[in-house]
């Protein structure tokens, strides 16, 4: 008896989840199966394709950031220029100090 019993709650349990699955393939089927065909009238419907606008005028002229980035180019520039100054300073006296040249 035990055995029938557990043949027919197995069956009954993989019927279960074989028409769970089924329903749920069938119906995502139906789904992407109608999506698809609303994507494909609204690219049969759409005449005309409105082409990207030219890359001239896409370019964005900012005067002030120019100004700013120059202006900040120069001044670390000067600050990179002084450091260099004060290094070779800074190698001379310790040439002078070391070795005692003078010069």
């Amino acid at each position: 008896m035990s055995f029938l019993a557990g043949s027919v709650a197995g069956a009954l349990v993989s019927g279960g989840v074989y028409y769970g699955f089924s329903s749920l393939m069938q119906s995502k089927t139906t789904q992407l199966r109608t999506d698809l065909h609303l994507l494909s009238e609204r690219l049969v419907i759409a005449s005309n394709i409105v082409p990207p606008p030219p890359a001239s005028t896409r370019i964005v002229h900012r005067p002030f950031l120019t100004l700013v980035q120059s202006q900040w180019n120069q001044e670390v520039a000067s600050v990179f220029a002084t450091v260099a100054k004060w290094e070779q300073h800074a190698s001379e006296w310790g040439r002078k100090l070391l070795y005692g040249e003078r010069s």
